[in-house]
């Protein structure tokens, strides 16, 4: 209400831009495929991917969520529901405040975990078991 309605449209389409933006840089990275990339007309604003179908980039994205919680950041990890339960996939819901430049640092964290997994890679990978983070089941 205090925004008025077009106050409020614009923090709604600010927050599809940035998770539209995020889902580009996120798939250049290299190992990630973008499953929703966060499109006004399709969702909410939001994206979520997973590895590459064969790609073996020597960990997991329960490892990457690991690594940018090192740092400060919450971006689960967790396999879906049912029926999917062996697809793994991080996601991020871009909420009002969550700006373009708060993503462009989050970028430069998840390239830094890139590069520490490029120069360690893990021996032993976590699975869901060892990961913290959101489950559909109990």
């Amino acid at each position: 209400m205090r925004l008025g309605r077009e106050g409020y449209r614009r923090a709604h389409a600010a927050c599809y831009e940035t998770a539209n933006y995020l889902a580009g840089e996120i798939e250049k990275l290299g190992p990630f495929e973008v499953i929703y990339d966060g499109d006004m007309a399709s969702g909410i604003p939001a994206l979520c991917w997973k590895m590459k179908d064969g790609a073996d980039p020597g960990f997991t994205l329960y490892d990457f969520a690991d690594r940018l919680r090192a740092t400060g950041w919450q971006v689960p990890a967790y396999s879906l529901p049912a029926n999917r339960e062996e697809l793994v996939i991080q996601r991020i819901l871009v909420r009002d405040g969550v700006s373009r430049d708060l993503g462009s640092i989050l970028l430069k964290d998840m390239k830094r975990a890139i590069e520490h997994f490029e120069k360690h890679p893990e021996h032993a990978t976590m699975d869901s078991s060892e990961a913290s983070g959101f489950k559909h089941w109990s």
